[in-house]
C-alpha cells in the first residue's frame, strides 16, 4: 500500500485513462493515505496569448478544473487532491510527486510515435527522472 499516489491525469478520450488510473490507485492507496491528482496545462506562446481574450482562457482554465473535480470524486482516498498546473509537464508532475511526498506516480502512456524516439515522451521523462516508483498504464 502507498501512502500518497500522484495520478498524473489527461482529460483526452472525456477522461477514460485517467479514471482507470484513479481506480487503480483506489486499489493501492493506504486507508490512511491520499492521492493528488495533477493536470499540467501546456504553456500558451506570447504570441496566441495576445490573440486570445483573457475571459476566454480562463474560462478553458475553469472548464478544465470542474473535470478534475469530477474525476477526484472517483478516488476513495482519505484526502484526494487537485493539482492544476501550466508549463512542461514531466516537469510539473515531478514536482507535485516531491512537494505531496508521494511514494508512487501514475501516469498513463501511448504506443510511441517516431518523434518520442528522438525527444521521448512525458511519460519516459518521468521514469527516467522520478525518485520514487512509476507505474505506466497502457
Amino acid at each position: 500500500m502507498y501512502k500518497s499516489i500522484v495520478v498524473a491525469v489527461a482529460l483526452f478520450n472525456k477522461g477514460a485513462t485517467s479514471r482507470e488510473l484513479i481506480k487503480r490507485a483506489n486499489k493501492l492507496v493506504d486507508p490512511d493515505g491520499s492521492i493528488t491528482l495533477v493536470h499540467v496545462l501546456d504553456e500558451v506562446p506570447a504570441y496566441l496569448t495576445a490573440a486570445v481574450a483573457k475571459e476566454q482562457l480562463l474560462a478553458h482554465r475553469k472548464a478544465i478544473r470542474e473535470q478534475l473535480d469530477s474525476l477526484a470524486a472517483a478516488a476513495k482516498a482519505k484526502r484526494v487532491d487537485v493539482d492544476l498546473r501550466g508549463g512542461r509537464p514531466s516537469e510539473n508532475i515531478l514536482a507535485c510527486a516531491k512537494e505531496s511526498h508521494a511514494d508512487l506516480i501514475m501516469i498513463a502512456s501511448h504506443k510511441p510515435g517516431m518523434s518520442d524516439y528522438f525527444i521521448g515522451s512525458t511519460a519516459s521523462r518521468v521514469v527516467r527522472h522520478s525518485q520514487v516508483a512509476v507505474l505506466v498504464s497502457r
